[in-house]
């Protein structure tokens, strides 16, 4: 049996999209609301850290998230902090975090919410 790789083919997007028809979709984004950036009092979610949430038919969640700079303090214990905020909502079965640098964060995916919130707008 050869065993390959899996790399996406050229010209798919590098965040994958998420499963927003879900009916988990919802709670486990206000689950990632609950967690936040220490260096920025604003949730992941409104910061557009949370790239994309994935789940299948059997309540498994998989996250695809970045942090605001790669050398953040908490860049180990955030993936954890995420999976036990979604892994606590009622039909979550697993949840699979995964910190992406691609693309790269920027001010410009914050949602308005957390441009009001830090004085941006």
């Amino acid at each position: 049996m050869t065993h390959h790789t899996h790399r996406p083919p050229e010209g798919e997007p590098l965040i994958r999209p998420s499963t927003t028809d879900h009916p988990l979709y919802e709670a486990v984004v206000e689950a990632c609301r609950s967690v936040y950036d220490p260096e920025i009092p604003v949730n992941i979610y409104d910061l557009g850290l949370v790239y994309s949430i994935e789940i299948d038919a059997t309540g498994a969640v998989r996250i695809a998230m970045s942090l605001t700079a790669p050398g953040c303090p908490v860049a180990g214990e955030m993936p954890g902090w995420v999976a036990d905020a979604v892994g606590a909502v009622p039909g979550v079965r697993q949840v699979d975090v995964e910190i992406v640098w691609e693309p790269p964060w920027g001010m410009d995916m914050m949602s308005d919410a957390a441009r009001l919130e830090l004085g941006f707008m």
